[in-house]
């Protein structure tokens, strides 16, 4: 705010005194800006209102013989004030710069703030579009645009990559599925500043696409598609693609996460696609199928068909019992590679393979004794060429005693410790129980062989490698192709796997717990290194899906 007077009457509509204040000051700090190279990162020099921006100022003349306009002396007309207030401001100013130059830095660095935001500003504006019967044709160009006009039936796809967008734009369904290929990765808005952002010609694309414009502009009644579906490829840049997009919706477009009716309900519009991991043919037949475990369970079904399992001194196990024992080894094999992230996992199978090893053992010597002594008998005959110690040492912290193994591998030592933090975790709990249920083979090894005869017969040592056989036995004839990108699919196949209302898988994605996801937003995307670090630390043995 800038307030003027004139021989100690308020000037309230100005005059040539302020106008001349103004025009030294933006004059001054435009040139001296212009010599420290403050307005780079701007591209433009700031107008009149970026320099005044929260200034409070007041301009004071005295002057013999003063004239003003109108009989509330409003507004002083003596036009010589000009150019005295200018002059005297403007020599003033440029002698406070050379003088206090911190001080000049700080105002040229709130003057450029100003100016950015004022950009950010009119960009959005631009940005900001209507979809209607005249102005299509401002849409973007890489926009395969629906042919419904009703928001409630349309469906936007955003897709990575150009290859799997020509894919989507050939098989997709055009009266109420758009299409818009994005190319790479997107600005992470978390960090960049609010003008940056709208500088990224991704981003410009998606708002104009959206109609919903963004910040003070933003309109969710302008929404054009009531479904917005991310799809990306089922690796790790994929991964990183649609957090990166996750992280625009719930910054800039949060209603579009979470839309709030006047009802008191909550609408959602945005969506993740789940395309396929594998595709299994045989012969002319074709099934896509989801993941891993998707895979795990077809092949075991596959493998189960026809197969019968007998262990030493058993009775053959067949059909849905079978298939029900080989689904808890599988099971038991993805909770033993979790765990081998901490614990060496051939030493946790080999002392659940043992006597009984309970809570109570590791304050017993005589009882832990005899499952050092198997645990060590058991480790030697399925590792006979790695180097193994077995010991017991004391767990003072816990008043009992613990089992200390090492264990060659990869031509390092690992060590392992059975103690009573582990022997009381959940994760022990649950293999014991899992070890328990498939005992229903019997004793090892075990024979696989056809129910009705003919074929050799194959053995396996132990349940995990029974599991493999089974797979192996299944897997012939069959061709698996693992997805790498949505690319490698061709439009019929991306149509009825991913694009089908019928047929297709998708995520729903919610925002529920609101301080939860600022926290995980603020610290995995934001700008501050130390808390995201602390975050990978504490998590990183638990991460999957590692591109090393």
């Amino acid at each position: 705010k800038v307030f003027s007077f004139a021989n100690n009457i308020n000037t309230v509509d100005g005059g040539p005194h302020l106008i001349g204040f103004k025009s030294a000051l933006t004059r001054s700090v435009i040139k001296y800006g212009e010599e420290s190279n403050s307005w780079k990162e701007i591209k433009e020099s700031p107008s009149g209102e970026d320099v005044r921006e929260g200034l409070t100022a007041v301009v004071s003349v005295k002057i013999p013989g003063a004239q003003f306009e109108g009989n509330l002396k409003g507004k002083l007309v003596n036009t010589e004030a000009k150019a005295l207030v200018e002059e005297m401001v403007a020599q003033k100013l440029r002698a406070f710069w050379e003088e206090n130059p911190a001080i000049a830095k700080r105002v040229m660095a709130k003057v450029a703030d100003a100016a950015r935001a004022r950009i950010a500003a009119r960009k959005a504006r631009e940005t900001v579009r209507r979809k209607g019967a005249l102005d299509s044709a401002s849409l973007p160009g890489k926009l395969a645009d629906c042919q419904e006009r009703d928001p409630e039936k349309c469906e936007l796809y955003i897709v990575e990559g150009e290859s799997a967008g020509g894919s989507a734009k050939q098989g997709r369904d055009r009266r109420t599925q758009a299409i818009l290929p994005l190319r790479g990765k997107i600005l992470n808005v978390e960090k960049a500043r609010f003008d940056k952002m709208l500088s990224s010609q991704e981003i410009a694309t998606m708002i104009t696409a959206i109609g919903t414009g963004i910040h003070d502009e933003f309109d969710i009644g302008k929404l054009r598609y009531h479904k917005i579906i991310l799809m990306t490829d089922a690796d790790v840049d994929g991964s990183h693609i649609r957090t990166l997009l996750l992280t625009f919706f719930y910054r800039q477009m949060h209603d579009v996460v979470a839309r709030s009716l006047a009802d008191g309900a909550t609408k959602h519009h945005l969506y993740i696609a789940q395309p396929p991991l594998y595709r299994v043919k045989k012969g002319k037949q074709e099934l896509f199928l989801k993941d891993d475990a998707a895979l795990d369970a077809h092949m075991l079904n596959l493998g189960t068909e026809g197969f019968a399992v007998r262990g030493e001194g058993s009775e053959p196990v067949q059909g849905a019992r079978l298939k029900e024992l080989l689904e808890r080894v599988l099971a038991y094999r993805r909770l033993l590679a979790k765990v081998d992230k901490r614990r060496d996992a051939r030493v946790i199978d080999a002392a659940l393979a043992g006597p009984a090893f309970e809570q109570q053992t590791l304050r017993d010597p005589a009882r832990l004794q005899q499952v050092r002594a198997a645990l060590e008998a058991e480790l030697k005959a399925a590792e006979p060429n790695e180097t193994l110690s077995v010991v017991i040492a004391d767990d003072a912290e816990h008043g009992a005693q613990k089992l200390a193994v090492k264990l060659g591998h990869n031509g390092a030592m690992r060590e392992t410790h059975l103690d009573h933090v582990f022997v009381t975790s959940p994760d022990w709990a649950e293999l014991a129980k899992l070890r328990q249920e498939f005992a229903g083979f019997g004793r090892a090894p075990f024979t696989l062989s056809l129910r009705e005869g003919g074929g050799a017969e194959q053995q396996a040592r132990n349940p995990l490698e029974l599991v493999d056989l089974v797979k192996r036995a299944a897997s012939k004839g069959l061709e698996i192709q693992r997805y790498k990108g949505l690319g490698e699919m061709n439009a019929e196949q991306l149509w009825s796997t991913t694009m089908d209302p019928a047929r297709r898988t998708l995520l729903e994605v919610h925002a529920d717990d609101v301080a939860e996801a600022e926290t995980m937003f603020t610290t995995l995307m934001g700008d501050a290194v130390e808390p995201r670090r602390e975050f990978i630390e504490k998590n990183a043995l638990d991460a999957t899906n590692l591109d090393i």
